[in-house]
């Protein structure tokens, strides 16, 4: 090996044990802040010592001199603290400034730079200072009884690279980039093994042709034909056993691989306790934060993208949950805050979750700030969700970590693309819970097929509750938007192919669809058709396509073809408030004969706008004052649908709904109920009545009222 390739393969070797060095001594400096018991004081101290010098050893071999005199004096400063047997706050601010400028270092000598002019070169002066001259810096701190004395560390063996011969258990090192590529490549291995099941069933068809075929055949051609039949049978076995034992082979190839990728659920932790302790410094408050299953093993690159949003909504709980200690004195909490974070496996997933036990969400604040932007908001504990929209912050100014509204934004984004989501719940003056829920494994997949706009598409099955089969009376019409109505609830309907701004296809009678869900949020999807439920191969979108519409990565199926993956949680949230251009069903055939519409509303001025809306789009109107003259008009002239307001003297809507369902004659008649109850309990009374739909005055449009009696006549 020449001189310049051994000096970058030094270079990348230091680099990664600079890392791995840093890490250690954020994790030591803070447990040492925390005035452990002597014995594990002088644990730290030891440790601590052999890691500076560790990192001073390792700078010599790269001619680094800059690095190898910083560590040089903070040995000295760390000498300090270890004769005084005590860390004053000075001093561990400076460790801690010390162990940030050496990982800026790190990240320099990667990208090739310099240290000239660096933080670690401009920290020199202040860690020579305070090696000399300890007495002035803690001159207020007691007098303590000098720790024993620890004898320099001994530099670190050197850890062995490669396997030796006859030795096993030692560690060797391989890059992640050659695992990822590993991962890749059995993944490919599965999704060929799937395929041959294909060429299986494929031969299997063929012989059974040629069984046909053979049947007709006589004499010499007979014979030749069962000779061939014979053979492709014996070939089908074959097929069958080989493609058994490649899958069987690859499955282990897979988990092995899988291993290989696992890292601790600590590793996702690594360096939040040190942000949430620096910025709670800042902002004059005491937080602990602890770790729960961080032994849980997952996969490397899920958790190098769950890095981001568990640092943001730690950042987040210490600046906008956490009180200040004399605030928390006040509500009779400990002055101390904590956050915790835990993760778990449930079923193929991991939950993650992310709790404090701070103030709490200030919900009116978040609705305050919802309307001033225009966005809709609910009255209920729902609200809470709008803190996931981007540029909506509680902040009252904008500082360094809080104000701009894009922190929880981008932890919503993140998840979802890891196809995973992120719920929060609240208790006011107790605390606030974030749960992400991730899939195990981000390369292969179980995903739902179907069409939409004459295109494939892939579902994460885990993202389908359930398959429908619609009929008309599943779909009703609420304030202008289609919902499929359950006992529950009303869930919002859109076709996949508006959604996905593709041409609609043609109505059908019982078109089908998908009800899908994102942590508490359902929404209903019509497609075309569904076509299979496979496992399939996932593949990134790649660089080039940074931001997709919908879209979370293409699915590679055992055929070879590849289909985009769609982000179940975007189109959750784009079904909700969509309106469909089109009908779902084929519209009846027109009669010639107007339509006839029972009208009651005991507003003048409301029942002559309706009357002349309907009257200008071609129907007959009978105008009621309440429900019982509308009751009472019915049962004598007939009509071919209702339009009635809720609220009025002798019969109101519900009762006159309830009346209409209950007749021989008129239960299966259209009621559209036009009222300005807006609240979900109103809405949920009258469909349970039997109202077809229930439009809010407050949000009327004229073209609702049309259209909605349009699709139900």
């Amino acid at each position: 090996m020449d001189r310049d390739r051994l000096a970058q393969a030094l270079m990348a070797t230091f680099l990664e044990e600079l890392e791995g060095h840093v890490a250690a001594l954020n994790r030591e400096l803070l447990a040492l802040e925390k005035a452990p018991s002597p014995a594990r004081f002088a644990e730290l101290m030891t440790s601590l010592l052999r890691t500076v010098h560790s990192v001073k050893g390792a700078s010599r071999a790269v001619s680094e001199g800059i690095i190898e005199a910083a560590c040089h004096r903070l040995e000295e400063v760390l000498a300090v603290v270890q004769r005084l047997g005590r860390a004053s706050p000075e001093l561990m601010e400076l460790c801690f400034t010390a162990a940030d400028a050496l990982d800026d270092a790190g990240r320099r000598l990667a990208q090739k730079q310099g240290l000239a002019d660096s933080p670690l070169e401009a920290l020199l002066p202040r860690l020579e200072e305070a090696a000399r001259a300890p007495e002035s810096v803690h001159r207020t701190e007691p007098k303590r009884a000098p720790a024993p004395e620890t004898p320099p560390p001994p530099p670190p063996a050197p850890v062995a690279e490669a396997p030796v011969p006859g030795v096993e258990g030692l560690p060797v090192r391989v890059s992640a980039q050659k695992l990822d590529a590993l991962l890749s490549r059995s993944g490919e291995l599965r999704v060929a093994g799937l395929r041959m099941e294909g060429r299986v069933e494929l031969v299997e068809a063929v012989r059974e042709e040629l069984h046909q075929l053979r049947l007709r055949l006589t004499g010499s051609d007979e014979v030749v034909a069962r000779r061939l039949e014979t053979r492709l049978a014996q070939l089908g076995r074959t097929l069958a056993a080989d493609r058994r034992t490649l899958l069987a082979a690859t499955s282990g190839l897979d988990e092995e691989v899988r291993r290989a990728r696992t890292l601790p659920f600590a590793e996702a932790c690594a360096g939040l306790e040190r942000s949430a302790r620096d910025l709670a410094h800042a902002a004059g408050k005491r937080v602990r934060l602890e770790v729960h299953g961080g032994a849980l093993e997952l996969d490397r690159s899920l958790l190098q993208n769950l890095r981001e949003p568990l640092l943001h909504l730690v950042r987040n709980a210490v600046a906008h949950g956490m009180e200040t200690p004399a605030a928390r004195r006040e509500a009779g909490k400990p002055e101390e805050g904590l956050v915790a974070l835990s993760a778990r496996l449930l079923g193929g997933r991991v939950q993650v979750v992310v709790e404090d036990d701070g103030r709490g969400l200030d919900l009116e604040s978040i609705r305050e700030r919802a309307r001033a932007r225009g966005l809709p908001v609910m009255e209920d504990a729902g609200d809470a969700r709008l803190i996931f929209l981007s540029g909506l912050s509680t902040a009252e100014s904008v500082t360094a970590v809080s104000g701009r509204g894009v922190g929880l934004d981008v932890v919503r984004s993140q998840l979802e693309a890891l196809r995973g989501s992120v719920e929060v719940s609240f208790e006011p003056g107790r605390g606030t819970r974030f749960t992400l829920d991730v899939p195990l494994t981000l390369s292969t997949l179980r995903v739902l097929l179907v069409t939409a706009g004459g295109q494939s598409f892939a579902v994460a099955g885990e993202s389908v509750a359930r398959l429908l089969r619609l009929g008309p009376g599943d779909v009703r019409v609420v304030e202008g938007r289609r919902t499929w109505a359950t006992p529950q609830a009303l869930v919002p309907l859109a076709t996949l192919a508006t959604v996905l701004g593709l041409p609609a296809s043609a109505p059908r009678q019982r078109p089908g669809a998908m009800v899908l869900t994102s942590g508490e949020q359902r929404a209903v999807l019509v497609v075309d058709e569904v076509v299979a439920e496979q496992e399939v191969l996932i593949r990134g979108l790649g660089p080039r396509i940074r931001r997709a519409r919908h879209v979370t990565g293409v699915a590679v199926l055992p055929d070879g073809r590849m289909a985009p993956l769609l982000n179940a949680a975007s189109l959750v949230r784009a079904a909700e408030g969509r309106t469909d251009p089109v009908g779902i069903f084929p519209a009846p055939v027109q009669k010639k004969l107007r339509r006839r519409v029972l009208l009651a509303d005991d507003s003048m001025t409301t029942r002559t706008l309706e009357q002349s809306i309907l009257e200008a789009a071609g129907y007959e109107v009978l105008a009621c004052v309440d429900g019982q003259e509308a009751w009472e008009r019915l049962q004598s002239e007939g009509a071919d649908a209702v339009v009635s307001d809720v609220e009025m003297p002798r019969m109101d809507g519900f009762a006159l709904t309830e009346a209409v369902r209950g007749s021989p004659r008129f239960g299966r008649l259209p009621i559209v109920l036009v009222t300005a109850r807006s609240k979900p309990e109103d809405k949920a009374r009258g469909l349970k009545v039997g109202a077809s739909a229930y439009l809010v005055k407050s949000a009327f449009d004229q073209t609702h009222l049309l259209e909605t009696l349009r699709q139900l006549l």
